[in-house]
């Protein structure tokens, strides 16, 4: 009987936390609506009920009290989605060891980060919050939606996303490590063994676990389970294709180091993150399934690095390779939509094709295409308005609607949108010296000590 009231408390418990994200009902009027998997329809309505589109159509009548947009003139596009974002973060690595699996940057969200109102200010709906790249296997991210104005940090988590974890190639974790404190990883070969030690370490920790299973099933088993290791939890879930690895990579040597690892222990779910040299080895991370998050055109900000192409998201895409463009940066992150725009001028693609890149391939490198990334009837209503086409020079990002509420109206929020604190309340000075997240990859190129805590 207890059992029984345990369970469902627990579903009590599980159905209060998801009653308390609202989603909401409003019919988007009369706009050009990029849907990018099934066509650009103009003058078009977009109806939301509870958080979902419902109907796609023209001439569709607003059901009472339902919230009306009119988008006359403008285009309505999925929401952005940023797969390589630090925001929501005030630290981002636990540099204390090359291996830290068992940290999880969900749990210290901070929902009231202006950058994320920022971003909303970008037609960003989504973002995945991610561990830095200090370490060669660095710990667990998170995918958020940008409900600015949640009380907590478990009002942005987007619920029942896939487990993501960061893993690192190249100079960070050389330098954080070997470089900084003298320990594996000191090369990139280094990293390499650093990451086949603990997958095997994992699979030892998971027959351990499978033998001891089996055994206390027969009659008269006495023995004691197999001491529990999050560590090697996390990195066995990894093995078992629950958690996708979002690998920090630049150079094409040590990307494919990385899918022959992979190979070795029968890990798919693998996303490279930058891949500024990916337009070397596009045919083999597509042969491997591998998927790309790219810059669309920085490099050459450190010495591995130096090397890469503006090309790179269209080369990756013409040979298979589901390709993003990311941010890493909390400017950047507001206009990705000025970033997709760059691969038709570098290689020419589509205007479904370079939305795909900040929105639906995005979302299936997390793993939610199932729910967000285009527009379709079901899918969750995260939402970008434009008064002009996206892809443009001079389009403004006018409405951001995140599970069918507006989170960002240009013309009607106040000017300042801050969050207030109490003028006598005391102030960390270290909150005061650290400001906002601008952690990026890119930094980290002087020396181990004074990068310690900024690489990403």
């Amino acid at each position: 009987m207890k059992k029984i009231f345990y369970s469902f408390a627990l579903l009590a418990l599980v159905t209060f936390a998801h009653a308390q994200v609202e989603r909401g009902n409003l019919l988007i009027k009369n706009g050009t609506v990029l849907t990018v998997t099934k066509g650009t329809f103009e003058n078009t309505d977009v109806l939301v009920k509870d958080g979902k589109i419902t109907q796609i159509g023209k001439n569709i009548a607003a059901p009472a009290g339902v919230k009306v947009i009119d988008a006359t003139g403008q285009f309505v596009m999925p929401g952005i989605i940023d797969a390589h974002s630090h925001a929501g973060l005030d630290a981002i690595n636990e540099a204390t060891s090359p291996v830290t699996a068992e940290v999880f940057t969900g749990d210290v969200l901070n929902p009231f980060q202006v950058t994320l109102y920022r971003a909303l200010g970008g037609g960003v709906t989504t973002i995945h919050a991610m561990h830095g790249s200090a370490n060669a296997i660095g710990g667990q991210c998170e995918t958020i939606k940008l409900r600015y104005g949640v009380k907590d940090g478990d009002g942005l988590r987007m619920e029942g996303a896939p487990r993501t974890i960061k893993f690192a190639l190249g100079e960070n974790p050389t330098r954080v490590h070997g470089g900084g404190s003298s320990i594996v990883p000191r090369t990139r070969m280094g990293v390499e063994f650093v990451i086949r030690e603990s997958f095997s370490k994992a699979k030892e920790y998971m027959e351990a676990w499978d033998k001891y299973n089996k055994a206390k099933t027969q009659k008269g088993f006495r023995g004691t389970p197999p001491a529990y290791n999050l560590r090697l939890e996390t990195l066995a879930e990894i093995l078992k294709g629950n958690i996708i690895i979002h690998c920090h990579s630049y150079r094409a040597d040590e990307i494919n180091m990385l899918l022959n690892v992979c190979k070795d222990f029968g890990v798919k779910r693998l996303v490279f993150q930058h891949v500024n040299e990916g337009f070397k080895v596009a045919p083999e991370l597509a042969k491997f399934g591998a998927m790309a998050s790219v810059f669309a055109d920085w490099w050459a900000y450190k010495f591995e690095v130096y090397y890469s192409t503006a090309y790179n998201a269209a080369i990756l895409t013409r040979n298979g390779v589901v390709t993003s463009i990311n941010s890493d940066d909390a400017e950047l992150m507001r206009h990705l939509y000025h970033e997709a725009a760059k691969t038709q001028k570098y290689g020419n693609l589509s205007d479904d094709e370079a939305l795909a890149l900040i929105t639906l391939n995005p979302a299936k490198q997390l793993g939610i295409d199932a729910r967000v990334g285009s527009l379709e009837v079901g899918k969750e209503a995260d939402i970008a308005i434009f008064n002009s086409h996206p892809l443009s020079s001079y389009t403004i990002p006018m409405i951001t609607v995140v599970d069918g509420v507006v989170r960002f109206d240009r013309e009607k929020d106040a000017d300042d949108v801050r969050i207030y604190v109490d003028p006598t309340q005391a102030v960390d000075i270290a909150t005061i010296q650290g400001g906002e997240q601008e952690d990026h990859c890119m930094d980290g190129a002087e020396d181990a000590f004074g990068k310690l805590f900024g690489l990403n």
